[in-house]
């Protein structure tokens, strides 16, 4: 493990979803010891996406902005909100140029699959319907998120291509949930990593599948066809149990005939990014503005 890292394992808290009120505590208590960076050169505002129910967004206006990237928190389908995603997606607006539309999706277990997916889709097509109001292009709308973020992301742009919804132009998958099923090597081996383990993804697909099964649209993965999918930017973590699943992912969009970017960091561990002193954190939260900056170049 990257030495820089490592040191901060012993303040992680334990890898556990059994207790979902508790680990949302945990997990705003740790958001709120980010930094956010500086936002004095973008506007912020909260809006609200009609649907049923109503869906809570918080919009990052870089000046200049011609792209836009609908963006999902990672919490394992159970934790997370706008606030605190809040020092992230300020981070990736800031680091993009591009706007950003920050999605407080409905949790689980409270609210199975597919609910975190239809708030998801809803503010897709709110941010296409409101492309003009935010200032950007129609063509340069892309999704993108950490964890059960990137696989709600993998989500979207399978389910805008099968039902011809708003064009996506690019997915950014980090550290992606996309198999339920928890069969590849990382899966069945990483038990005892830092802050994400074999267990506490199973705890994470049990909610938020609750008595579904699963589909392609709740487990990427499954999707037999992965053709005519916007490119992807794919990054995954050395010891992260979804390390194999995303790499697996990136290498069937390939065959697939989509272009892929995949990173695998050397060192790190799910969420490690989030350590911002470290060198490789910065190389990472650097690179995924980089990308985003890019692929909405158009």
């Amino acid at each position: 493990m990257d030495p820089e890292l490592e040191a901060f394992v012993p303040l992680f808290p334990p890898a556990d979803l059994t207790d979902p009120v508790a680990a949302r505590r945990g997990l705003a208590a740790l958001a709120a010891a980010v930094p956010a960076p500086d936002l004095g050169d973008m506007e912020v505002e909260d809006r609200t996406v009609p649907a049923d129910p109503a869906v809570p967004v918080r919009v990052y206006r870089p000046r200049g902005a011609r792209g836009a990237v609908v963006w999902l928190h990672g919490g394992g389908f159970v934790m997370g909100d706008v606030d605190t995603e809040h020092p992230w997606a300020a981070r990736i607006a800031q680091s993009s140029g591009a706007v950003v539309v920050s999605v407080g999706y409905r949790l689980a277990p409270e609210h199975p699959f597919p609910a975190a997916l239809d708030d998801a889709y809803a503010a897709l097509t709110w941010t296409a319907e409101h492309a003009a109001e935010l200032g950007v292009d129609t063509d340069r709308i892309a999704v993108g998120g950490h964890s059960a973020g990137g696989g709600l992301a993998a989500a979207l742009a399978l389910r805008a291509r099968d039902e011809k919804g708003p064009a996506i132009c690019f997915q950014l998958l980090n550290q992606a949930g996309l198999d339920d099923r928890q069969e590849t090597f990382s899966q069945r081996n990483f038990t005892d990593t830092p802050w994400f383990t074999r267990a506490k993804a199973a705890t994470s697909w049990r909610h938020y599948l609750g008595s579904r099964p699963a589909t392609a649209y709740a487990a990427p993965a499954r999707a037999d066809d992965l053709s005519d999918l916007p490119p992807a930017y794919i990054a995954t973590a050395e010891f992260d149990p979804n390390r194999d699943e995303d790499i697996a992912y990136a290498l069937r969009l390939l065959q697939a005939g989509v272009s892929v970017e995949l990173h695998q960091w050397p060192g790190t561990f799910h969420g490690s990014q989030a350590v911002l002193s470290a060198e490789v954190s910065q190389r990472q939260n650097a690179e995924l503005g980089a990308v985003l900056r890019r692929a909405l170049a158009g």
